[in-house]
């Protein structure tokens, strides 16, 4: 029975917390811009990743219109190796170069640059699953940063 009521109390506490989602409408309305274009050169799954976050701001039409121009790159590098010559540390970078346009002038350049180290796995399935989520995670790191830069540009 106490287990019954502590479970109850921690869930009343979690759910009276005031958890809101980072990018529901009602905050989404905080940031006074809109996307009216997006082009994409690079890696084909960060974009797809961009596109995916930034479609949010392409619908409601605001004072601030923007047209971006995002190149990607995602690169894994060696970055120690065993006596062998076996690979045992990476790091996977990505670098987004986006290009601000606002009434088909430029008006802002900006490059971002997200990295992470990690170990190798002698599992190659689970290796490359690891993987594709550190990609995953960069690419989101890197995308709030452009809505944030974005949501500054005068």
């Amino acid at each position: 029975m106490k287990k019954k009521i502590i479970s109850f109390l921690i869930l009343l506490f979690l759910f009276s917390c005031g958890y809101e989602p980072k990018y529901s409408l009602k905050n989404r309305a905080d940031y006074d811009f809109t996307i009216s274009k997006l082009s994409f050169i690079g890696d084909r799954q960060v974009n797809l990743k961009i596109k995916q976050r930034l479609t949010n701001y392409t619908s409601v039409e605001k004072e601030k219109s923007f047209l971006l121009k995002i190149n990607s790159i995602s690169e894994k590098i060696i970055i120690a190796k065993n006596s062998s010559g076996d690979a045992t540390n990476f790091k996977n970078t990505i670098t987004i170069n986006v290009e601000v346009f606002m009434d088909n002038q430029p008006k802002n350049k900006f490059l971002i640059i997200e990295n992470f180290n990690y170990n190798n796995n002698s599992n190659t399935f689970e290796l490359k699953r690891y993987e594709n989520e550190i990609k995953n995670n960069l690419t989101e790191a890197a995308t709030d940063k452009i809505i944030f830069k974005l949501s500054n540009i005068q």
